[in-house]
Formats: C-alpha cells, sequence, structure tokens
C-alpha cells in the first residue's frame, strides 16, 4: 500500500472513530458557543488540518475527496465542530495559493498553525508604501478563537493612474492575530458551537505578498502554483471554498438519520402506546433523507474527479461545469433541510427540548442554508439562466 493510501485510510478511520466522541461533546460545544478546545486538539493530532496543507509545510496533500468524506464523518457527531474543520482546513490549501513568503510568515516556526477567516468583502484599503493598509469590520469568522492569523476579503481600488477597466481586484488579506480584535458576538439560533465571531481591523499593515487575487484563484494561476505544484493546488479556489461550507449539512443529515433508527423510531407515544417507527409516513421520511445523503455524496465525488482530472491535464473544465458544479453546492443545505423536516416532525413533544439531537441537527441545517454560499435560488438561477442563453452573472467559479 502506498504512503498516500495509508494516510487515507488513516484520516477516514479517525474520523470514524471520533463520532461519539463528538456527539458526547455536542452539548458543551453549543453551550460554549465555540468547539472545545480538545476536539481541536483531535482534529490536530489526527491529522485533519494537514489532509489539504501543502507537503513542503507539513501537509498530506491528499485528494479533496478525503477531506469532503472526513468532513461528513465529524459531522455525524457534531455539525457545528465539522463545520469549524470545513473552514478552517481549506485555509491550509489557500494559503498554498498565495506566495511562499505568506506560509513562511504563518508557518515558519510551527506548520500547526490555524487560519480563520471572513471572505466578505468590506474592508476599506488603502495603498500605501510596501503594500496596503486595511481596516474595517467582518462577521461571521468561524472558529477564530483557535486561530493565529485570518484572511479577510476586500476590493482593492486602483492605485492613482491606473485604469479602473477589467474584473473588479477583490483579494483575501492575511493578518496576524496582533492585527485584528476579536469581538464576541456570537448569539445564534444554530451552528451555535462554530464561534463565529466578528473581527475588527483599525489600519493594519498588509505586505503586496500577503495578498491573494480572486482572479488568480479563479484561472488557477496563484503565485504559490510556483511552488506547490500538485494537481491539488490547480483547482479553482471557488470550487473548493464553497464546499466547505455546505458539505458538513450532508454528514449531519446522515447522523440524524442514525440518531432517528436508534432513538426515535422507538419512542412510543404516551397517547397510543404505538411506536414511531411503526407509522408508515415515518418510515418514508427515514428512507427519503437516507435516499437525500447518497445522492449528495454521489454528486459531491462525481464533481472532485472531473475537477481532478482537469487539475491533473484532463480535458480543461468549461465555464458551464463550473456554473452547475457552483450551484450544486449551493444546493445542498436546501436539500438536507428536505431530509430533516419530515424527520423532526416525527420527534415527538421531546424533540424541542435544548438537548436534543435531532432538534440540533435541524437548526444547524437550517443555519448553513443561511451562508450566502448556499443560496440554492440565486446560484440555480444563474444556471439556469445561462442553460437558456443567457451571461453568467457568477465570478466565484
Amino acid at each position: 500500500m502506498s504512503d498516500k493510501a495509508q494516510l487515507q485510510q488513516q484520516v477516514r478511520a479517525a474520523a470514524r472513530k471520533l463520532v461519539p466522541v463528538l456527539r458526547e461533546r455536542a452539548d458543551a460545544c453549543e453551550q460554549a458557543r465555540q468547539v472545545p478546545a480538545e476536539t481541536i486538539k483531535d482534529f490536530a493530532d489526527a491529522g485533519f488540518f494537514r489532509i489539504l496543507q501543502p507537503k513542503k509545510w507539513g501537509g498530506y496533500e491528499l485528494d479533496p475527496h478525503d477531506f469532503y468524506d472526513v468532513q461528513m464523518t465529524v459531522a455525524e457527531g457534531c455539525m457545528s465542530s465539522a463545520w469549524c474543520l470545513g473552514v478552517i482546513a481549506i485555509h491550509n490549501w489557500q494559503l498554498a495559493l498565495f506566495d511562499d513568503r505568506a506560509a513562511q510568515d504563518v508557518w515558519g516556526e510551527d506548520d500547526s498553525v490555524l487560519i480563520s477567516s471572513s471572505y466578505m468583502p468590506v474592508g476599506k484599503v488603502e495603498h500605501v508604501d510596501g503594500g496596503l493598509k486595511l481596516s474595517g469590520q467582518w462577521g461571521f469568522s468561524s472558529g477564530s478563537d483557535h486561530c493565529d492569523w485570518v484572511f479577510l476579503g476586500a476590493m482593492v481600488p486602483p492605485k492613482d493612474g491606473d485604469s479602473a477597466g477589467g474584473p473588479p481586484d477583490m483579494r483575501t488579506f492575511l493578518l496576524p492575530r496582533s492585527d485584528y480584535e476579536i469581538v464576541d458576538d456570537w448569539h445564534v439560533m444554530g451552528l451555535k458551537g462554530t464561534g463565529s465571531k466578528t473581527i475588527v481591523v483599525k489600519d493594519a499593515f498588509v505586505p503586496e505578498y500577503r495578498t491573494h487575487k480572486a482572479i488568480d484563484g479563479f484561472t488557477c494561476n496563484s503565485p504559490g502554483n510556483a511552488v506547490n505544484t500538485a494537481p491539488l493546488f490547480k483547482i479553482p479556489f471557488g470550487q473548493m471554498f464553497v464546499r466547505a461550507v455546505s458539505t458538513a449539512a450532508i454528514g449531519a443529515l446522515k447522523g440524524a438519520c442514525d440518531n432517528f433508527i436508534e432513538k426515535t423510531a422507538k419512542r412510543v407515544g404516551k397517547n397510543d402506546g404505538k411506536s414511531a417507527g411503526e407509522d408508515p409516513h415515518a418510515r418514508y421520511a427515514l428512507a427519503q433523507a437516507d435516499s437525500i445523503v447518497d445522492e449528495l455524496k454521489l454528486v459531491l465525488f462525481r464533481n472532485f474527479d472531473r475537477l481532478l482530472e482537469a487539475a491533473e491535464g484532463g480535458p480543461e473544465l468549461t465555464m458551464e461545469e463550473r456554473i452547475k458544479f457552483r450551484w450544486e453546492s449551493a444546493a445542498v443545505p436546501q436539500r438536507c433541510i428536505e431530509g430533516i423536516d419530515p424527520l423532526f416532525a416525527f420527534a415527538g413533544g421531546s424533540g424541542i427540548y435544548q438537548g436534543n439531537a435531532l432538534m440540533r441537527t435541524f437548526v444547524d441545517i437550517h443555519a448553513s442554508r443561511a451562508h450566502t454560499a448556499n443560496n440554492p435560488q440565486k446560484f440555480g438561477g444563474n444556471w439556469g439562466a445561462v442553460q437558456l442563453g443567457a451571461e453568467n452573472g457568477d465570478f466565484f467559479l
């Protein structure tokens, strides 16, 4: 067995082993409004943050299939923990796209250092000698308490005398913990344990090399590709990131199915003395949810088969494929809602109490649908429009 195959088996087995542990911690995660430190340590010890990290910096450089499989498995135990894993670990992949000096800044002394993010392009940017000055406030930085650096989005204005033509210069800025403040304002209905707090920056200097242009991620021609040459780093950034915020819902729905089989279906009603599992509608709800999980996994892995094929030198991705894949990622939470809602309907009165696993999954999946990347109408509408001959309206592909 190759070293890569051994690592693939190792990380997947470690994720499966953690599921019951994460179920036990789910209440504490939710109540603390952040993933427990011991869970982050478990993820690090299992190598999850290294799955997509470049080998040059101690990573494994495995396939996206391995990473998203691990994320789905973790979500069977705790969706908040899986959400943070997905969002934080994908940054170890994106840092490989930056100028390698940025990776040196982050991992030069410790290649286990983690990065949080908020990509909304709301920052105020000024050109200064040697780089850029950044200020602003960004919400929804998942897992930020566990990270020593942050990725932040902003639009860079043209320099004086430059033409304003061409695509907008949207970039990701990389800042150390000393350059930003974390504001604890994470009081929400679902995904409570993600600790997705607000980041505040005041006039921080960012060297040019610590920014990554969205257009470079789109064309798969980033500065980091000069040193990180594996096909893994030739996948469009837009295709990788959006799956980090939709895939946890698939695993969470699978966990809900398991919970339904183990507990809910055996619950005996106080009025009629029958178990929920005897209701033919409950049985159908379970079958439907299980089928949705299967369908979404198949599409996920099929799409990454194609993305890797193109990255490895196969037929180039068409714009139509990119648009379709983007829509299929955005559709995931809504499809999972179609699975969890009928299951939750059979949870009975006990299902509405805090601490009920099925209720937690219900609100977490609904919360994931609120992410801007998970808007099925927007991205499905774009895909439908393109098929009917209209111009593409999405740049993040």
